[in-house]
């Protein structure tokens, strides 16, 4: 490819492939050449389109950036893959970036320069455009396939006839995915949330097809050709494409084994096409021959939803960790603000609206741990088991070589369960995680009625902090505003606890060898993961970020309370510590302001028993 010209090179340009050699001569003699070092950016979102972009060399990442100022990525595009087709439709701006992810090689041809060529040279000009639309249209279906039933995707006219136990059925040929995929579709239109709303899950699956066809051709029974295809597929997979082909519900009887299949679909056709050959003619590289050798749904299924698992969980200890420094920053601004701290509703005794903020940070803390502990459960794997844990159908040595191999395609520390028969019926990891996912939303949502409280009001509430106004609260009654954030979050934690019965149901429904109400537990999990992650962040940027305190209110609040009556228990005693409570709440007078109208204690002495640093933490008692 180094010492290629631009013409050999356009060759193998999609987009160009409707070419002959003079159209493309035409087409190359316009090529810019650019070079990238890795973290250059290629092209921003909203700034303007320019040119197409043609990889020659490197990879690029495409991402878009979340209103929280996160990146979420696209895909990834390397050799031969362009970018930047929208030029030559209209002048909009770019709705996406893209960056260098290595040091990366491009051509490039300018609105101007493709205009000029298109001008005097119809055919190339319909050639191009065809393509385009063909590729935007499937770009929008990849779009929408989050918000469409899978169904309503099918294109039209050409077919490929496949076959399985039950017989004969026409595939639409722009579909990557087989019979078996097609019948699932058909049969499990439940949840209308499919496989591709994980993308982990998708990509774990891709790790675990590509580890098992390593281990076969170490073991000498997959030709490497098979193999590398099934790589390559593998890995245009686990870089974002491919996804949209991922079509099943997460929610579908058998065990899981229309996942595995769609997987083994996917993954033969790409690889049948890098191999050079037709999608469906699995003679050269079948679904289950091939991808699926040495494996039964029964240990791809649970091995690919651990790892997918252990890396969102990953993903939901990072959000996580943004609140919990967001609670602390809070904690620091807020340290110097007496107010009332209070049991059961009632004045207690007074702390600092800084140890409030400091107490949710530290228990949202414990739950990093807990996460983690439970996530590590999923790195124990049972390859190998195929149907049941005894190894039907495997090599001996398959086992060592599959984990082996997903431990340097994942860089996770799997290891193979010893007891492959106990492995394969066995769901307790997802109980455990689940619990854990479950005690983290019950923590958050009681977080959520506090912020809820202590911001009730306006004039007739606690109203010690202010949450940010997000919305108007109301169609009735103007002026109001409510606490929408904490009180989504609240909901999130109810379908978290309600998932983890879910989750508890299906476990106990397991019956001798295997446990077929796996696919409710993944997909409770991933729902719940999801949900807690995208509440959180919400309740970071939009909540906890913005919150104000009012601290003479705050103040006034601890003054006039008959809770500080408990500071004076020490040295006043409980007998007149009582009366003072008592008289206070028939007279609608403070406890501050009856003890020193009883002259009980001097006004410098009563200020120094309730100062700060005396109500706040424990210090030594001088009885009156």
């Amino acid at each position: 490819m180094a010492n290629s010209t631009p013409i050999d090179f356009l060759k193998q340009v999609e987009l160009f492939k409707g070419l002959d050699d003079s159209a493309i001569s035409i087409v190359a003699d316009r090529l810019g050449k650019r070079s990238y070092q890795k973290g250059q950016m290629l092209f921003s979102e909203n700034n303007p389109r320019k040119e197409i972009v043609i990889i020659r060399s490197g990879k690029v990442v495409l991402f878009k950036k979340t209103p929280f100022g996160k990146e979420n990525i696209i895909s990834y595009f390397g050799q031969y893959d362009f970018l930047g087709e929208g030029t030559i439709i209209d002048d909009s701006p770019h709705s996406t970036s893209g960056r260098a992810e290595s040091k990366t090689t491009v051509y490039y041809i300018t609105r101007e320069d493709l205009n000029a060529v298109f001008e005097k040279n119809g055919p190339i000009a319909m050639s191009v455009y065809s393509y385009i639309a063909k590729t935007i249209s499937r770009r929008m279906r990849q779009a929408n396939t989050r918000v469409l039933n899978s169904p309503v995707q099918f294109e039209s006219g050409r077919t490929r006839k496949e076959h399985d136990l039950l017989g004969d059925r026409d595939v639409p040929h722009e579909y990557y995915y087989g019979i078996q995929t097609l019948r699932a579709m058909e049969n499990f239109n439940i949840s209308g949330i499919t496989l591709n709303f994980f993308p982990v899950l998708i990509e774990a699956f891709a790790s675990v097809k590509m580890a098992a066809a390593y281990a076969n051709h170490e073991l000498g029974i997959l030709d490497k050709v098979i193999k590398d295809g099934i790589e390559k597929a593998c890995i245009e997979i686990k870089n974002k494409r491919l996804h949209e082909h991922f079509t099943v519900d997460m929610i579908q009887g058998g065990a899981g084994t229309s996942t595995n299949m769609n997987a083994n679909e996917v993954i033969a056709n790409r690889a049948l096409e890098i191999m050079g050959h037709e999608r469906g003619d699995y003679k050269y590289c079948h679904p289950n021959n091939h991808v699926n050798l040495s494996q039964s749904t029964n240990d791809t299924y649970p091995t690919s939803i651990k790892i997918a698992l252990f890396n969102a969980n990953t993903s939901l200890v990072k959000v996580l960790s943004d609140s919990i420094k967001s609670f602390r920053k809070k904690a620091r601004e807020f340290s110097k603000i007496i107010k009332m701290g209070r049991t059961q509703l009632q004045d207690a005794v007074p702390m600092t609206l800084g140890q409030t903020f400091e107490a949710y940070a530290t228990t949202l803390e414990e739950e990093v741990m807990r996460l983690d502990e439970n996530a590590n459960l999923f790195l124990e794997v049972n390859m190998g088991a195929t149907a049941i844990g005894t190894g039907i159908n495997v090599d001996p040595g398959y086992s060592k070589a599959v984990v082996k191999h997903l431990r340097s395609i994942t860089g996770l520390n799997i290891k193979l369960a010893k007891d492959l028969i106990e492995a394969t019926q066995d769901t307790g990891s997802f109980v455990m995680y689940s619990s854990a996912i479950k005690r983290l939303a019950i923590k958050l949502s009681k977080i959520c009625n506090d912020l809820r409280l202590l911001s009730s009001g306006p004039r007739a509430g606690l109203n010690e902090i202010n949450l940010p106004k997000m919305q108007p609260g109301s169609s009735i009654m103007p002026g109001k505003v409510n606490p929408v954030i904490p009180e989504v979050v609240n909901q999130i934690a109810f379908k978290v606890i309600g998932n983890d019965l879910t989750v508890s149901l299906a476990a106990e429904a397991g019956q001798l060898e295997l446990n077929v109400m796996e696919p409710v537990i993944v997909q409770s999990l991933f729902e719940s993961i999801e949900m807690m992650k995208n509440g959180l962040m919400v309740l970071t940027d939009k909540c906890i970020n913005g919150i104000t305190a009012n601290p003479d209110h705050c103040k006034n609040m601890v003054l006039n309370s008959i809770g500080i009556v408990t500071a004076l228990n020490p040295i006043l005693g409980y007998e007149t510590s009582t009366r003072l409570a008592k008289e206070a709440m028939e007279t609608n007078k403070g406890v501050y302001e009856l003890v020193l109208e009883q002259k009980l204690l001097s006004k410098s002495k009563l200020n120094k028993i309730l100062s700060p640093e005396n109500m706040l933490k424990p210090h030594k008692v001088v009885r009156k």
